[in-house]
């Protein structure tokens, strides 16, 4: 492994290449095939000043007086990403969320394919979603491996949350995104990211108030 690629971007840079990435579909989708910082840079809605300090970590991907080739400049951010793997999903919590989440076209356009849709009530096991089946929850073990899931969405009360991020982590899935409202304790190893959506509302709140 490369000194680059074994270097950890901050998180703020993570965040902005996911809209980099977007941008540069958008302009692909356009029929473009070179940017400039000025362009890419609107497009993302950031500073190019931003941009380019961003897209230093992954080295000289851009000629002063040319720009970005890009899609040369996509596929190497999807690399960065780790989008070129086959990211395979679990969504635990088959209610209204864990629905709509297992039918969001985004996840199978950025390479996530949801494999399995999990929950603890009788009532729903075996209710169509899409094209999955609700399986019950005490199958977890046997479907992360039948499936080779290394993703979990969790789409379940904040009560239930941590006994399932210890199950999955007993079970090596070491990626974890939670939209239980409440925090959770992570082995070493594991990535948890957090999506606590009244906290959003209620900081868009108070900006209202303030504006």
């Amino acid at each position: 492994m490369s000194e680059l690629e074994a270097r950890v971007l901050p998180e703020a840079t993570l965040a902005r290449l996911t809209q980099y990435l977007r941008a540069l579909n958008a302009l692909e989708a356009q029929g473009l095939e070179r940017t400039s910082s000025g362009v890419l840079a609107k497009e993302a809605g950031v500073n190019p000043s931003i941009l380019r300090k961003d897209l230093s970590w992954l080295g000289s991907y851009g000629t002063r007086g040319v720009g970005y080739v890009v899609r040369e400049l996509a596929e190497h951010i999807s690399r960065t990403l780790g989008l070129n793997q086959d990211w395979k999903v679990a969504i635990l919590g088959a209610g209204n969320l864990g629905r709509a989440l297992s039918g969001y076209a985004g996840f199978t356009s950025r390479g996530f394919n949801v494999k399995a849709i999990l929950d603890v009530d009788p009532a729903l096991i075996g209710e169509p979603v899409g094209a999955l089946r609700v399986e019950p929850i005490s199958e977890l073990a046997t479907v992360v491996a039948r499936e080779e899931i290394n993703i979990a969405v969790l789409a379940v009360p904040g009560d239930a949350a941590q006994d399932l991020v210890d199950s999955l982590a007993d079970l090596s899935v070491r990626s974890v995104l939670s939209f239980a409202p409440k925090p959770l304790k992570v082995p070493t190893g594991m990535n948890l990211r957090r999506v606590d959506l009244s906290t959003e509302l209620q900081i868009l709140a108070y900006l209202a108030v303030q504006g």
